[in-house]
């Protein structure tokens, strides 16, 4: 008979990073539906949106038009990376050694740390600012440790909390942003001139809809490490509609609201710039919201607690990492991303969009190699104990084309970047407008399918290994 304690255990997750056995895989596609939308569903996103009218200067048709766009495009090349966990059964940052090889993946899993870093920060702040809105006697610093403290312990607990947990966001923060738009109808507080304020310009729409873009491709190191439970046999196609209608509703919904209420924003705070134009409804509407930031909270410490093991691992091969060893990473990561928010929140728009800008310029390239090796290359098909061995087995420790790939990705863009501290001499000829994300994907795509090693020789290489 189980003892109390380990029955506890028992329901806390057990893996990490490696291959989940085959008897332990549960679920069906459609939960990534509800993962996805709930994980949108909140003020970050509301957040972003707010870009659009306030640091790109369009107008709510204008910057409505990017978001759409932006999210349709970026949402593509998400949901490709779902089918690939419930195949190989591995975290999306594991599955990147056989596209680089087993060191060779170790820079771009740094990033992905930094990234899940910046992420949480960012999450923990738009709590702290739900939680002081709601309760004025809690500091926004105060409110950033509350929040995370909840997302650390979801993050602890585990994959399948989480995913509860967003199905849970999907209607709580889903009644948050209907309550949003009904709010600003009946209290009618928007000026008359208010949709009309702002205009178009090429760089502005542009920089909107790479921001969309960026917000659904921010997500593909993410993928794989909610799929990878699935069972094998979960197709394809199901994994991708799942989350791309997942994740497409769940941001545009918010996001377009941002977009309405963006020129009341000021100092980033967009909690006050909802209790300006929604009155009393504003408690509600904060209330609703602030379950769905510590949520996604816990998506970026869990995933960079994966990333940070997956780092160590390489280097310790034989390292067998547990939950016991995840619980004191992901307090470090809590910990690191309160840090930034405590020091970041008062300038917290300006540096957000910047945050956005650098990572989309440094993961364009690692989305292309992968998508490519992963559909067109070895048609899905990794020798997955290759990903844990020392010397990266049929894999090696670096890909040589990979990497090349990934290099010339970053230094294609440069010419095309439009950027506060830098405009490149394309951009400047397009009049300012940022296609940089664009002509790396493209470039890349086409430069690694040539130049990678072939399918036939990569199967014949996972046959003679067993």
């Amino acid at each position: 008979m189980q003892s109390p304690a380990s029955s506890h255990r028992s329901r806390i997750e057990q893996h990490t990073i490696f291959p989940i056995p085959l008897d332990q895989r549960h679920g069906k596609a459609r939960q990534l539906f509800s993962l996805w939308f709930g994980a949108n569903l909140n003020v970050l996103t509301v957040v972003t949106g707010a870009l659009a009218t306030t640091v790109f200067g369009q107008s709510f048709l204008s910057g409505t038009v990017a978001i759409l766009l932006g999210n349709l495009i970026g949402t593509v090349f998400m949901a490709l990376h779902a089918a690939q966990g419930p195949r190989l059964g591995v975290p999306q940052m594991v599955q990147s050694r056989g596209q680089f090889g087993s060191r060779g993946a170790a820079f771009v899993v740094t990033l992905v740390i930094l990234m899940y870093l910046g992420y949480a920060a960012t999450a923990l702040v738009t709590g702290g600012q739900s939680l002081h809105a709601i309760v004025p006697a809690i500091s926004v610093h105060g409110g950033i440790i509350v929040i995370g403290a909840l997302s650390l312990a979801a993050a602890v607990y585990g994959h399948d909390l989480i995913h509860a947990g967003t199905r849970a966001i999907a209607y709580i923060s889903g009644a948050a942003v209907l309550l949003c738009y009904v709010a600003l109808v009946i209290v009618g507080r928007m000026p008359l001139d208010y949709l009309t304020r702002g205009g178009f310009s090429v760089a502005g729409f542009l920089g909107m809809l790479s921001i969309g873009v960026f917000w659904q491709l921010a997500y593909a190191p993410y993928v794989s490490d909610y799929s990878r439970y699935l069972p094998p046999d979960t197709g394809p196609r199901q994994a991708f509609w799942a989350c791309y209608w997942g994740t497409t509703l769940g941001a545009v919904l918010p996001m377009i609201f941002g977009a309405l209420i963006g020129p009341a924003v000021a100092d980033g705070d967009v909690l006050k710039a909802i209790a300006a134009l929604t009155g009393a409804a504003s408690t509600p509407i904060a209330l609703l919201f602030a379950p769905g930031v510590a949520v996604a909270g816990a998506i970026c410490i869990y995933g960079g607690t994966l990333a940070v093991i997956t780092l160590v691992q390489t280097f310790f091969s034989g390292w067998q990492a547990d939950w016991r060893t995840r619980a004191p990473i992901a307090t470090v990561i809590f910990l690191a991303a309160a840090a930034l928010g405590t020091v970041g929140a008062a300038h917290f728009l300006p540096l957000y969009s910047r945050f956005n800008e650098a990572l989309l310029y440094l993961m364009v390239p690692w989305t292309a190699v992968n998508l490519v090796d992963y559909y067109w290359v070895r048609f899905g098909d990794y020798h997955v104990p290759s990903f844990f061995a020392a010397d990266g087995g049929v894999y090696g420790r670096y890909n040589v084309a990979a990497l090349s790939c990934y290099a010339l990705g970053i230094v294609v863009q440069i010419p095309f970047m439009a950027t506060d501290f830098y405009v490149g001499p394309a951009a400047r000829a397009l009049g300012g407008v940022d296609l940089s994300w664009l002509v790396g994907l493209v470039v890349v795509a086409g430069v690694y399918y040539f130049s990678a090693p072939r399918h036939a020789a990569h199967a014949a290489d996972v046959r003679e290994t067993g």
